[in-house]
Parts: C-alpha cells; structure tokens; sequence
C-alpha cells in the first residue's frame, strides 16, 4: 500500500517538476542570488540529477555516489537539462517498478567513496527524506530564484499569487 502511495506522489510530482524546470529561461541559467549559492542552472539540472538517484537508491543495498556519474549536459543548456531530467524519470520508474513493500523495509546505504554519507536507514525512509523532500526542497529554491528574476512562477498546487491575482 506504501508502494502504491509513493509512486502515484512520484508520477504526480514529477509533472510539477517538469512545469517548473520548463519555466526556466535560457537568457537567466547564470543568475544567482549569492556567491555561495548555485547559478539558476547548476540548481535545475541538480534537480534533475535527483531523479537520477531513484535507481540507485530503489536497485542497489550500498550507492556510491564516488562511483556513479551520469552523463549531464551544460548547466547553460536548459534543453539538455531538461532531456536529462526526462531520460532520469524514465530510469527513475523503472527502479520503482522493481520494488517491493519488503524492500521498503531493507536498510540502505549512501557512500561517496570510502566515507557513509547515510545509513544505514531502511530504503523507504530514504524515498521519503533523500528523494521526494529533496526535490522539493531545491524547487522552493528554484521558485525564488525564478521570483528574483521576473519569471513566472507556473501553479504547482493550484494558481500561484500572479495567477490569482488576474482573476
């Protein structure tokens, strides 16, 4: 029952995920709001890369992230981000689709390299906090970072303040 939940939230997050990193405009990929902080590009094609570590994190009981570097386009191309993301969703199913109430419950671990990053903690807590959260918690980022520039916010989870205010 977990499962089913977690993946009807996966299929309809992912439509919010791809409005939003359509939303972002090629002339903007280098803006960004602090020297510490990632250009407008660097940030969509991260939340991009999330989506990449589905499989790892659904598939494998040990992820070295030291190990497993995707092929990602130029953070200036938001077309290559965007095919990213999409090849990463697809990929992403796939390793739901292989999963199990039970592997839910298997504990799972994050190396990068020799050193734990995470774990270990069972795999479903990981979907929860590691994968959906994450990937909301750098979309709020990009949603200011789209404020700060003067580009539309698309409605997530009904009209956004913009959208509201016209009718």
């Amino acid at each position: 029952m977990i499962l089913q939940y977690l993946t009807q939230e996966f299929e309809h997050e992912v439509n919010n995920t791809r409005k939003l990193l359509q939303a972002v405009p090629e002339e903007d990929l280098g803006y960004k709001p602090s020297e510490t902080s990632w250009t407008m590009g660097e940030l969509a094609q991260h939340i991009a890369t999330i989506y990449h570590w589905y499989s790892g994190t659904f598939t494998q009981d040990v992820y070295d992230l030291a190990k497993d570097r995707p092929e990602r386009g130029d953070t200036n191309d938001i077309k290559a981000t965007l095919a990213f993301f999409e090849s990463n969703v697809e990929k992403a199913r796939t390793a739901i689709k292989s999963l199990t109430e039970e592997k839910l419950q298997d504990n799972w671990t994050m190396k990068a390299g020799e050193r734990v990053v995470l774990g270990p903690v069972p795999r479903g807590i990981v979907a929860r906090g590691f994968l959906f959260n994450h990937i909301y918690h750098h979309r709020g980022e990009m949603i200011v970072y789209l404020r700060a520039t003067g580009n539309k916010v698309p409605g997530l989870y009904g009209p956004t303040y913009e959208e509201s205010k016209r009718s």
